[in-house]
Order: C-alpha cells, then sequence, then structure tokens
C-alpha cells in the first residue's frame, strides 16, 4: 500500500517540490559525512528497503535530515493537491544520460568510479553526476528525478512481493 500510495504522489508533485527532493539529496551530497551515507545506497550490495532506507536516514547528520524532512513535506503537502505533471521517461533517461556525459567530459575517472568497485570512486562520481544534473533547468531536474525516485519505489515494489 505504501509502495502504490508514493506512486500515486510522485507523479502530480509539482517539478519545484520534486526539485526540492533533488536539492536536499545534492546539497547532503556537498557533506563529506553525508556524501558517504548517501553514497552507500549505490554500492551493488546496499540494503535497498524501507528498513535500510531509514537506517540511511538516521546516520545523516540533523542538517540533513531537517533538510530532506523539509523537501518531503512539501513533496507530499503539492502532491496530493496537484494535478498529474506532464512526464516523459525516455526524455529523463536521455536528461540523465546527458548529465553522465558532461561528468564524464568533466571529471578525469568518472566512468570507471562509476562502474568499479571502488566505494569512495563510486561516491565521487556519483556526486560529479549530481553536479552536472543540478546545472540543468528545475524541469529536466525533476524529469530525472522522477526517473531515479520511480526506479527506486519499482524496486521496493518488486523486493515486497518478493518476501511474500
Amino acid at each position: 500500500a505504501l509502495v502504490a500510495d508514493a506512486r500515486d504522489l510522485l507523479m502530480p508533485a509539482p517539478d519545484p517540490s520534486v526539485d526540492g527532493l533533488f536539492q536536499a539529496v545534492h546539497e547532503s551530497a556537498r557533506t563529506p559525512q553525508d556524501a558517504g551515507t548517501l553514497c552507500t545506497l549505490f554500492d551493488p550490495d546496499a540494503e535497498r528497503s524501507l528498513d535500510g532506507y531509514s537506517q540511511i536516514a538516521s546516520q545523516l547528520s540533523e542538517q540533513s535530515r531537517a533538510r530532506f524532512a523539509d523537501a518531503a513535506t512539501n513533496f507530499f503537502l503539492t502532491a496530493a493537491q496537484s494535478p498529474r505533471q506532464p512526464y516523459d521517461a525516455n526524455l529523463a533517461t536521455q536528461a540523465l544520460k546527458a548529465a553522465g556525459v558532461r561528468a564524464a567530459l568533466l571529471n578525469d575517472g568518472f566512468l570507471p568510479g562509476l562502474n568499479g568497485g571502488d566505494h569512495a570512486a563510486r561516491c565521487r562520481s556519483v556526486g560529479w553526476l549530481m553536479d552536472a544534473v543540478a546545472a540543468r533547468p528545475v524541469g529536466e531536474r525533476a524529469s530525472v528525478m522522477r526517473l531515479l525516485l520511480s526506479q527506486g519505489i519499482e524496486y521496493l515494489s518488486l523486493g515486497a512481493s518478493t518476501q511474500r
């Protein structure tokens, strides 16, 4: 039920509130302690469950937790009061790929870091990717964030169905 509710809220949320979630993640990733904590989500053996996400959230700094709480509150309130927003997953995928190309061109070691087994290198590459996404317009950032969130929701939904 929680996963279905999250899906129902993702599409009506206006771009600025979805971007608020991105900005909360991006700002937290700029703090070394919080970046290391967030980057554990990108490790191949990461615990991608509601409990896992909750555990990671509890390890963030107080400032990051407050930032996420504010962004999530705004997201949920505006999503509950708004009609479905236009969204094209293919365009979001292209925007994410374009950000990846930009990050690769600007940062030596981006691709090996992103695809390799070194946690610190992966974390650095994810930060570079987020910086590239942050340089794009609000609508594009929101589109990419919707894509990533919908994939995360789908992953949680698949995990919940296999645990039954």
